[in-house]
């Protein structure tokens, strides 16, 4: 393994991190309606547990409000439970076969609960890159110490290993700067 393969994994593996920091953030309720808020949300369908996305339609009707539509009729009822038993906190309303999630406006307090939530998300993610940027330069020093590279080539890498990481950081602390303005945005 050289050098270049060790930053073009620690590349791919501290993206991921990103990707799923970004996945995170995306499932917390800012007062906005988005589908990926009821993502999560798991039927029960003839037995088995599957996402609410495969037995209903999901639409943002508008900023405030997303509309479900079951594919069949009989499961109104099983997607209502679902939504109760979910950490959602919100209540649904059902017409005919149509529930619709009224989102309310987050309170202030629970505003910043959800921006510690995202300080608290943001800070894994750095400590998931932090630690792929450990395992990269363990690496580095492994090839140094079998004489694979020079000392050179070993100060190279290692000042590379670091400009990566720092990018990574500043992409994590972007993403959880948006979401915490979303977030306490009124």
């Amino acid at each position: 393994m050289s050098t270049i393969d060790i930053k073009n994994d620690a590349q791919d593996r501290m993206g991921k991190s990103i990707e799923a920091l970004r996945h995170e953030l995306s499932h917390l309720r800012t007062g906005r309606a988005s589908t990926a808020l009821v993502e999560n949300i798991r039927v029960s369908y003839y037995g088995s547990d599957v996402p609410i996305n495969q037995v209903a339609s999901v639409a943002v009707s508008d900023s405030r409000s997303l509309t479900i539509t079951p594919y069949e009729k009989p499961m109104v009822a099983a997607i209502e439970k679902a939504i109760m038993a979910s950490d959602l906190g919100i209540t649904p309303t059902t017409a005919g076969t149509t529930i619709r999630l009224n989102m309310p406006p987050l309170t202030e307090e629970r505003r910043k609960e959800l921006a510690k939530h995202v300080g608290h998300a943001g800070e894994n993610a750095k400590v998931a890159v932090r630690n792929i940027r450990r395992d990269g330069l363990q690496q580095i020093k492994n090839l140094l110490k079998d004489k694979q590279i020079s000392e050179d080539d070993d100060r190279r890498a290692q000042d590379e290993m670091q400009k990566l990481t720092d990018r990574f950081i500043k992409e994590v602390d972007a993403a959880v700067q948006a979401k915490e303005q979303e977030l306490l945005a009124i």
